[in-house]
């Protein structure tokens, strides 16, 4: 009986390597080889399949064949060879300081988070955090979760605390709230929510991610912005947890998370 064949950049993203995003610029760039051969766009895999990205083994195949496991033509069929392995779910909430990037391209001699974080088994972040920027930020090994907090139809909230250059006016808040038209992006921001905290601070919840939204935002309003940190992620909260530290998202916040991503879908679905 054949393996079910699935496409490549799913099968890394299950296997806790990287988001599909990240996989298909890996696969684009030449990294990824299946059965010893530079696998292409969209191709399609079987867990019985020998998978090497960025010169690293993929899954329980293809440790076995890395550590010296006899030849694939000895095996006999697929049915008889063993599926790779799902690693065990992993989801941290990591405090990204500022100056750290949260991409695993090396085109920035910054350090990246995943170099930053450290941990024993592959995670990679939810999203990005601009480098200028620092706060929450989601590190994990599930490709189908990054898939669900990602996808643009969600509505999830982020919640940032932002210092800028000067006073701030009810005036800048009533228009940050109604929504900003960014030239540069040809767009217009989703409403959100804005309250002053201080003299040149103020929160705002998003539920859009936009590159650089914030600061493109702020100095359409003729004002720059100074610090910016993401507190909150949907239910999950920054607290006080330390600048370049991670921990565990604790069972309750991940259940709260799945509740929330799960309600999400079932109303867009209700909409389409």
């Amino acid at each position: 009986m054949a393996l079910e064949e699935i496409r490549l950049n799913k099968y890394l993203s299950e296997m806790g390597v990287c988001s599909r995003r990240e996989a298909d610029r890996l696969i684009e760039a030449g990294k990824v080889l299946v059965d010893g051969r530079k696998a292409s766009a969209g191709m399609k895999v079987t867990a019985a399949q020998l998978v090497i990205c960025d010169g690293k083994p993929v899954g329980g195949q293809a440790a076995e064949e890395a550590s010296g496991g006899r030849k694939r033509a000895d095996r006999g069929s697929d049915a008889e060879r063993p599926a790779a392995v799902r690693p065990k779910p992993v989801l941290l909430a990591v405090n990204k300081p500022r100056g750290v990037v949260c991409t695993t391209s090396r085109k920035d001699r910054a350090m990246n988070i995943v170099e930053l974080v450290h941990y024993p088994e592959r995670v990679y972040p939810v999203g990005r955090l601009d480098k200028d920027s620092e706060g929450l930020i989601f590190m994990t090994n599930q490709g189908d979760l990054v898939n669900r907090i990602m996808r643009g139809s969600g509505g999830h909230e982020k919640e940032y605390v932002v210092v800028v250059n000067k006073p701030l006016t009810a005036d800048f808040i009533r228009e940050m709230e109604a929504g900003i038209w960014l030239g540069e992006l040809n767009v217009k921001t989703k409403p959100c929510r804005a309250w002053i905290t201080g003299k040149r601070e103020f929160h705002i919840v998003l539920t859009q991610g936009l590159n650089r939204q914030i600061r493109r935002m702020c100095g359409a309003l003729g004002y720059q912005v100074q610090s910016l940190t993401r507190i909150r992620i949907m239910n999950v909260r920054l607290g006080r947890l330390k600048s370049g530290t991670f921990r565990k998202v604790t069972d309750e916040e991940y259940e709260g998370l799945l509740s929330m991503l799960e309600s999400a879908e079932e109303a867009y679905e209700e909409e389409r």
